[in-house]
């Protein structure tokens, strides 16, 4: 009762059954958070999506059908999850410290694509870096670069 009760408040049913092996769970973490960041400013454009699918498609090499399909997938992971915690600790379990900041990198992108960075997209980047455990300092670095600083 209490695991079932946990599950639901962190999220973990509708994720955990979206995604079977680790290396699908990894792309569906990823995924779901760029499309958090995407949702962070309560205005979702075209923009965001088209680039949340390329950047999909070229970070785990998929073609755009397969970049579109995991783009619903998390959007709707993401709308039955009440935390960001279960798609952090995903990642944060299977990857290193210059692979994080590879993350943090594509969530720059996404959050600056539309040309406005807002600050709840802002703090949402952030947020995850700190679930990361992403330095400040890289973060910060990270952005300047993504923006062209």
């Amino acid at each position: 009762m209490l695991k079932k009760i946990k599950n639901m408040m962190l999220g973990a049913n509708a994720y955990a059954e979206s995604a079977e092996d680790p290396e699908e769970r990894q792309q569906l973490a990823l995924a779901a958070l760029l499309v958090e960041v995407a949702r962070a400013d309560f205005s979702e454009s075209s923009v965001e999506h088209a680039e949340i699918k390329r950047l999909l498609a070229a970070h785990f090499e998929l073609t755009q059908g397969e970049a579109a399909k995991l783009f619903e997938r998390a959007s709707k992971a993401m709308d039955e999850s009440v935390s960001l915690f279960d798609f952090t600790r995903a990642l944060h379990e299977s990857m290193d410290y210059d692979e994080k900041q590879g993350v943090i990198e594509l969530l720059w992108k996404v959050a600056l694509s539309d040309n406005e960075l807002d600050k709840y997209e802002d703090y949402l980047v952030g947020k995850v870096a700190d679930l990361l455990y992403v330095s400040r300092k890289d973060v910060i670095r990270i952005k300047n670069e993504v923006a062209g600083i």
